[in-house]
C-alpha cells in the first residue's frame, strides 16, 4: 500500500501510468467497432466450436476476432515486421551495424512502420480466406466489401501499433506487449465462463488439472524471471569526488531469461503465419500449390507437431532475441574502458568469450525451462481433452512476463526520481 501511495504522488509516473490506462480504454472501446458488412451470427458459428487454432487467435484479439472488429487482427504483422528486420540484422552486416547507432535503429523502426502496411494487407486477405473456409460470415460478398474490410483492418493494425510505441515511451513497458496483455485480460471471463461450463462433477480432475497448471506456470515464470547469475567485476581504483580510492567490488547481472516474454510471442507469430498464408493456395489452379496448401493445414492441426514446433521456436527464440539485445564484446569494452575486470580473466576478448560462454549457459536453461512452461498446457491437455487449456496456460504465460517487467520499469522510475529528489 506504501508503494501504491508512492507511485501516486509521483506526479510522472502517476501522469504515465494514467495515459497508458486512457490509451488501453481506447483499445478496448475500437474493438468494439465491427469491420462493416460483417454476420455476427455466422461468425459465432465459427468461433462455437472447439478449434484450438481460432481459439488462439480469438484470445490474442481479446475477443475482437470473434466480432471482426477493425483491430480483429491486432498488432501482429507488426511483430512479424521486427522479426524480419531483426533476421535481417543477423544476416546482412550493414543492417547489424545499424542496430548499433540511435540514428539506425530510428531507421530500421521507420522501415518496420513501412513493412508493417503491406504485411496488414496479406494478413487481413488470408484471415477472411481462413475464416471463408469455415462459412460465409459477410452480408455481401462483392471486391467492394472485401476491399472495405481489408482498409480497415489494416487501419486498425496501424492505430494500434502507433498507440503501442505511445506506450512504449513513458517507460513503464513494452506498449506491443502490454496491448497483447490487455487483449487477453479482455477475454479471460469469457475464456473462464465457458470452460467452467463445460465442466461436470466427472470432469472434477481435469478441472483440479487445469487450476494446479496455471498456478504452475505463474510461480515458474515469476521464478525465471527473477533468476540471474552475478559475474563478479574488480576496479582497480574508483573516482569520488577529487579524490582516487582503492579497488572496488562490483557484479554484472545476468537474467536467466532475457528475452522476457518475446521469445514467446514471437514464436505464436510464427506458428499462425503459415496457417495463414495457406488460405492463400487452397483455391489454386496448380495442383502442387494446392495439395501443399492443404498439406500445411493438416499438418498444424497435429498436437504432436504443433507442440513440438512451439517448442523449438520459443527456445530458438530465446536465443535469437538475447542475442539481438545483448553484445558480450561490448560489455568487455565497456568494463576494461572503466578500470574493471573479472578475477581471473583477462580484459578484451578472453571477458567477452567468458561472458558469452555463461550467457549460453543460463540461455539454454532459460530457454528449455520457458519453452517446456509454453508447451505444458499442450502435454495437459491430452490427458484431459479440453483444448481451452491451450489458450489459458499461454494467456497465463504472457500475463505474468508482462506484469514483473511492468513492475520493475515502474520500480526503477521511482528510484531514478529519488535519486533526484
Amino acid at each position: 500500500m506504501n508503494t501504491l501511495v508512492r507511485i501516486w504522488k509521483t506526479k510522472e509516473v502517476r501522469n504515465s501510468i494514467l495515459f497508458i490506462v486512457a490509451m488501453l480504454i481506447i483499445f478496448r472501446v475500437i474493438a468494439h467497432i465491427p469491420v462493416p458488412g460483417v454476420d455476427a451470427a455466422a461468425l459465432k458459428n465459427i468461433f462455437g466450436g472447439d478449434s484450438q487454432f481460432f481459439g488462439l487467435l480469438n484470445i490474442f484479439s481479446g475477443g475482437t476476432l470473434e466480432s471482426f472488429s477493425v483491430v480483429a487482427m491486432g498488432v501482429m504483422p507488426y511483430i512479424t515486421a521486427s522479426i524480419i528486420f531483426q533476421l535481417l540484422g543477423m544476416i546482412i552486416p550493414q543492417v547489424e551495424e545499424m542496430q548499433k547507432e540511435e540514428q539506425g535503429r530510428q531507421k530500421i523502426n521507420q522501415w518496420t512502420r513501412l513493412a508493417t502496411i503491406p504485411l496488414s494487407f496479406i494478413q487481413a486477405y488470408g484471415l477472411i480466406l481462413l475464416l471463408s473456409q469455415q462459412g460465409q460470415f459477410f452480408t455481401n460478398t462483392g471486391i467492394t466489401t472485401l476491399l472495405f474490410a481489408i482498409i480497415s483492418l489494416t487501419t486498425g493494425t496501424m492505430f494500434l501499433m502507433w498507440i503501442g510505441e505511445l506506450i512504449s515511451e513513458k517507460n513503464i513497458g513494452n506498449g506491443i506487449s502490454i496491448l497483447i496483455l490487455a487483449g487477453i485480460v479482455a477475454g479471460l471471463p469469457t475464456f473462464f465462463s465457458q470452460s467452467l461450463a463445460v465442466y461436470d462433477r466427472s470432469q472434477l480432475i481435469s478441472l483440479i488439472a487445469f487450476v494446479v497448471m496455471a498456478i504452475v506456470t505463474v510461480v515458474a515464470i515469476v521464478v525465471m524471471n527473477e533468476a540471474q547469475r552475478n559475474i563478479p567485476v574488480q576496479y582497480a581504483r574508483a573516482v569520488r569526488g577529487s579524490r582516487l580510492s582503492g579497488a572496488v567490488s562490483s557484479h554484472i547481472p545476468l537474467r536467466l531469461n532475457m528475452g522476457g516474454v518475446i521469445p514467446i510471442i514471437f514464436a505464436i507469430s510464427i506458428v499462425l503465419f503459415p496457417t495463414v498464408i495457406a488460405q492463400f493456395f487452397l483455391g489454386a489452379k496448380t495442383e502442387f500449390l494446392r495439395d501443399a496448401a492443404t498439406w500445411i493445414l493438416q499438418v498444424f492441426q497435429n498436437q504432436a507437431i504443433y507442440g513440438g514446433l512451439y517448442f523449438t521456436l520459443v527456445f530458438v527464440f530465446a536465443y535469437f532475441y538475447t542475442a539481438v539485445i545483448f553484445h558480450p564484446d561490448q560489455v568487455a569494452e565497456n568494463i576494461q574502458k572503466q578500470g574493471g575486470f573479472i578475477p581471473g580473466i583477462r580484459p578484451g576478448k578472453q571477458t567477452a568469450e567468458y561472458i558469452g560462454w555463461v550467457v549460453n549457459r543460463l540461455l539454454f536453461t532459460g530457454a528449455l525451462f520457458l519453452a517446456l512452461i509454453a508447451v505444458l498446457p499442450i502435454v495437459i491437455q491430452q490427458f484431459t481433452g479440453n483444448a481451452s487449456l491451450v489458450i489459458g496456460g499461454t494467456s497465463i504465460l504472457i500475463i505474468v512476463a508482462v506484469v514483473i517487467d511492468s513492475i520493475k520499469q515502474i520500480e526503477a522510475q521511482m528510484t531514478m526520481r529519488e535519486y533526484e529528489i
